[in-house]
C-alpha cells in the first residue's frame, strides 16, 4: 500500500503542470493576437514587436498574480477544512468513525466491512482517512500557490516568445502569415500536453485549442486591419 501511495501523481505536481501548460497556451494566443492585430493595421516591425513584448510582460505578470491568488484561496479553504476535521475528530471521535464507515458503505461495502475498514484506517491515521474519504485531500500535498504562479509566469513567457521570434526572423511579406502558422503548430503541442496532463482525449483537446487560437488571431487581425485603415 505504501508503494501504491508513493506512485500516485502528486497534487502539487499536477497543479504545476496544469498551470504551465495553460500558461503557455495563453501566452501563444494572447501575444500572437496582439501581434496580428497590430500588424493588421499596417505598422512596421518595431511597433509590432513593442506591442507584442508589452503584451507578453503584462500577460505573464497577470497570469502569475491570478494563479497565485486562485491557488492561495483554494489552499486556504483546504486548510480550514482540515482544521475543522481535526477538531471534530478530537471532540466527536465516535461520530466521526460512524461517518467514515457510512462513506465506505455508500461506496458499495457491506455494513460490517465498511465498519471494519473505518476502524482500521482510523487506528492508523484518522485525519488522513477522513481527508481522503471525504475530499480526496492529502495534508502533505496541498496545492502550492508560489509554484503555480512561477509556472504560469515562465510558461506564458515561453509561449509569448514564439510569435515575437517569428516577427523578428521573417520578412515583412510573410511575417503575419508565418506568425499565424507557427502559433498554430505550437498550439498543437500545448493542446496535446494539456490533454496528457488531464487524462483527456488528445485529439479533441488539440482541435479545441487550435480552432480557438485561430479564431482569436483572425478576429484581432481583422479588427486591426479595419480600425487601422479607418484611423489612418
Amino acid at each position: 500500500m505504501a508503494n501504491e501511495r508513493d506512485d500516485k501523481p502528486s497534487v502539487s505536481r499536477l497543479n504545476w503542470l496544469r498551470a504551465a501548460v495553460l500558461g503557455a497556451n495563453d501566452g501563444l494566443v494572447s501575444v500572437s493576437s496582439i501581434v496580428l492585430g497590430v500588424g493588421g493595421a499596417g505598422v512596421g516591425r518595431g511597433t509590432i514587436f513593442t506591442a507584442g513584448l508589452a503584451g507578453l510582460v503584462a500577460g505573464a505578470l497577470s497570469m502569475a498574480v491570478g494563479e497565485y491568488v486562485s491557488v492561495s484561496s483554494q489552499r486556504d479553504s483546504e486548510r480550514a477544512f482540515i482544521a475543522r476535521e481535526k477538531k471534530s475528530l478530537r471532540d466527536h471521535p465516535a461520530e466521526e468513525l460512524a461517518e467514515l464507515a457510512k462513506i465506505y458503505e455508500e461506496k458499495g461495502l457491506s455494513t460490517k466491512t465498511a465498519a471494519q475498514v473505518a476502524k482500521e484506517l482510523t487506528a492508523l491515521d484518522p485525519v488522513t482517512a477522513h481527508l481522503d474519504a471525504e475530499l480526496n485531500l492529502d495534508e502533505d500535498d496541498l496545492n502550492n500557490p508560489t509554484q503555480a504562479a512561477i509556472a504560469s509566469l515562465i510558461s506564458f513567457s515561453i509561449g509569448g516568445f514564439v510569435p515575437l521570434i517569428v516577427v523578428l526572423a521573417v520578412g515583412a511579406s510573410f511575417r503575419l502569415a508565418a506568425t499565424f502558422f507557427a502559433v498554430l503548430l505550437a498550439l498543437v503541442l500545448t493542446g496535446y500536453l494539456s490533454a496528457a496532463v488531464g487524462g483527456a482525449a488528445k485529439k479533441r483537446a488539440v482541435i479545441r485549442v487550435v480552432v480557438g487560437g485561430a479564431i482569436a488571431m483572425l478576429v484581432t487581425y481583422g479588427i486591426g486591419a479595419l480600425f487601422g485603415t479607418a484611423v489612418g
